[in-house]
């Protein structure tokens, strides 16, 4: 099992920002979403976020819901996402999940914790949970030695910043702009803006998300981050592809474009 930390530290080591992708467990199906991630781990991506599929996906835009609608369909189960992350989790890559707190709740914190470790995971996301209200769940991870990952937005305060970046363990997740999560024709000054205040207040990375969707985009983030997280556009190409066989191809290669993209020029 690779650590969140041990990723990043590789990422650094080599002057490049770390590459994070998720994926819906069960999306299209099991066999072929463990196939995707495999591909993706293989082509360079560092943290691989595996999402648990729900009915009410608050940060979600229209192609990760489409996704999740697929997964749910299929009778996809929490049980289901944790052989998936078995199936993926003794690489190179650390294999969090991403997920909405009432799934956990509903599940058993306990319960959960013990089966994300059996089964080689490095932590979760937790978008809808603040760290005021995470207090149980940050002491059965840190017992567990999951890391806990908070969000920070461009509408935070400083004292909010503060708060988020005193919980999180593994990385900070800077949302690079308010609303859904979705494709992306441009960036902004925003996520600079957002990373540089939270870099005062943080003792772990910061890695941005929402709207990174190219590999300029990739590029531009690596600048100034120590994440690049990338989500719609690899649940894209699996929804554009012919058949399983070229989905798995096509992540694969976006994968490599963004591996590389991450990379920070040299002097």
């Amino acid at each position: 099992m690779t650590t969140v930390a041990q990723a990043f530290a590789r990422a650094a080591a080599q002057d490049r920002a770390a590459l994070i992708g998720y994926l819906p467990a069960g999306f299209p199906d099991r066999e072929t979403s463990v196939r995707l991630l495999q591909a993706m781990i293989d082509s360079g991506v560092d943290i691989i976020e595996v999402g648990i599929p729900y009915s009410d996906p608050l940060m979600d835009g229209p192609t990760i819901c489409e996704a999740v609608d697929v997964a749910l369909r299929a009778g996809v189960t929490t049980d289901d996402v944790f052989d998936v992350v078995a199936a993926v989790s003794s690489g190179p890559a650390a294999v969090l999940v991403m997920t909405y707190w009432n799934l956990v709740e509903r599940y058993g914190t306990a319960r959960f914790a013990r089966r994300l470790v059996a089964a080689g995971g490095s932590g979760t996301i937790t978008p809808d949970l603040t760290p005021e209200e995470g207090s149980d769940w940050i002491a059965i991870c840190d017992e567990s030695e999951l890391a806990h990952v908070f969000l920070a937005a461009p509408s935070s305060t400083d004292e909010r910043i503060a708060t988020v970046s005193a919980a999180a363990t593994g990385f900070v997740y800077a949302a690079s702009l308010m609303g859904v999560t979705g494709v992306r024709t441009s960036m902004g000054a925003g996520a600079a803006d957002l990373v540089a205040r939270i870099r005062p207040a943080a003792q772990v990375p910061v890695a941005v998300g929402i709207g990174v969707s190219t590999p300029e985009q990739a590029h531009e983030v690596a600048q100034f981050a120590d994440g690049v997280i990338v989500g719609s556009a690899f649940v894209r190409r699996v929804l554009d592809a012919a058949d399983p066989q070229a989905a798995v191809a096509a992540v694969g290669d976006f994968a490599g474009e963004l591996a590389a993209a991450v990379r920070r020029p040299t002097d």
